[in-house]
């Protein structure tokens, strides 16, 4: 094992490149080729360690940050949606982390840009309106953001602006880690050792951090007319129980889980995930859905207690590989968003009609009459959050005991 792990490397240069890496130095102003660019937010809501920005910053001497609600998806969701609130009021944090940061640079009145909207069409209107010459972004596998991507790409083109994307919710994306043969693993135990080889071939490269302090001096002043994130209700959106949960938003929400995780559970991580009644997950799932958090920062410190012999920070080391594993897996076979992974489990004749459909009411709402099933179907309602352990009781109970689709 190298002496440096997770020493930065100093050659890197800007890429659009899965494999490229972080610097650490400021870039001067002749350093960066282009006059201007924007850095199109979607689930990476903060400014740690953020591969799109920190190369933003590295090629343009001056760079706005936007999001788009994102019509297209919000116009199904019912108006009371968690979600939506929990994106929302982390901008507000993601809008003062931005502005600290270029004061911290002598840069006034910087911020976030936020819009609402079909997301291709905003962000070619406001790349246009700021005259931008590049939109940076981070790489998304799910079929809808890949369509959405490639429209965007195209209206960026006419108006001749360039749409780079980089890796960044995931440690090791797409082809990175694959068979001797050359193919997507297909099980999960395999993908985790040549994972595990993968990263420590490099010394832990993969978990350097993006810096974007340093050189926030490129971050520019948000124009007045498009200053401010909007309100939950001028989105058309109702407040739900969110902040009487315990459940902080935002980046220092993050943060402030993960150091309690860190400080009081992690090394005993491995027993206690299995106990519902416990508090011993990291309750970062929706953090690491939505990027307030980076799955870099999660890796480097579980690898690193690893390394030091914590059985906790081991499996749930493991529990973040699982994660590139399932990324992997939509990027090599995007069919599974609505068909089984092995295609013959397509076969399956479900239950159907109206008696499954009074078994799916009850399963929903928790009167099941099996107390674990009910008991986290009402935990899901009243929350919007499960247990890892009970998600995997209630699905397989669906599935496998009412034949439910």
């Amino acid at each position: 094992m190298p002496a440096h792990p997770l020493r930065v490397n100093p050659s890197a240069t800007p890429s659009s490149s899965a494999s490229s890496h972080p610097a650490a130095v400021a870039a001067a102003p002749g350093d960066r080729p282009l006059a201007a660019a924007l850095v199109w937010l979607r689930r990476d809501l903060r400014t740690e360690d953020h591969a799109a920005l920190h190369q933003a910053l590295r090629t343009a001497r001056r760079v706005w940050c936007a999001f788009v609600f994102d019509r297209a998806i919000l116009d199904a969701l019912p108006r009371a949606d968690r979600r939506v609130e929990f994106i929302r009021d982390s901008l507000q944090g993601l809008d003062e982390e931005l502005r600290e940061l270029a004061r911290s640079h002598g840069v006034p009145d910087a911020g976030l840009i936020v819009r609402h909207g079909q997301a291709p069409d905003e962000i070619a209107r406001l790349a246009q309106e700021l005259a931008v010459q590049a939109v940076w972004a981070s790489h998304d596998d799910d079929p809808y953001a890949l369509e959405r991507d490639s429209l965007a790409r195209g209206r960026l083109a006419e108006i001749g602006v360039a749409l780079h994307t980089v890796k960044d919710h995931v440690v090791f994306e797409r082809a990175q880690v694959m068979t001797a043969a050359g193919t997507p693993y297909g099980v999960f135990t395999p993908y985790k050792n040549a994972w595990l080889r993968t990263l420590e071939a490099a010394g832990g490269r993969a978990l350097e951090p993006h810096p974007v302090a340093p050189l926030a001096d490129a971050l520019a002043p948000v124009p007045e007319r498009l200053r401010g994130v909007p309100d939950l209700e001028a989105l058309g959106f109702e407040r739900t129980n969110l902040h009487t949960l315990k459940m902080p938003v935002g980046p220092a929400g993050a943060q402030a889980l993960l150091a309690d995780f860190l400080d009081d559970r992690i090394d005993h991580y491995a027993q206690a995930r299995d106990f519902p009644a416990v508090k011993g997950p990291s309750y970062l799932s929706t953090h690491l859905r939505f990027g307030t958090v980076s799955i870099r920062q999660l890796a480097r410190q579980a690898w690193l207690r690893t390394q030091s012999g914590s059985s906790g920070a081991q499996t749930w080391l493991s529990e973040l590989v699982w994660r590139d594993f399932y990324h992997q897996v939509l990027h090599h076979h995007p069919r599974v968003v609505g068909h089984a992974f092995r295609p013959e489990y397509d076969r399956i004749a479900w239950e159907s009609g109206a008696h499954a459909e009074r078994l799916y009411a009850a399963w929903c709402e928790g009167r099941t009459g099996y107390p674990l099933v009910d008991a986290a179907m009402l935990q899901l309602a009243q929350t919007g959050y499960m247990h890892n352990r009970l998600r995997m009781v209630v699905a397989s109970f669906l599935t496998k005991d009412l034949g439910l689709d």
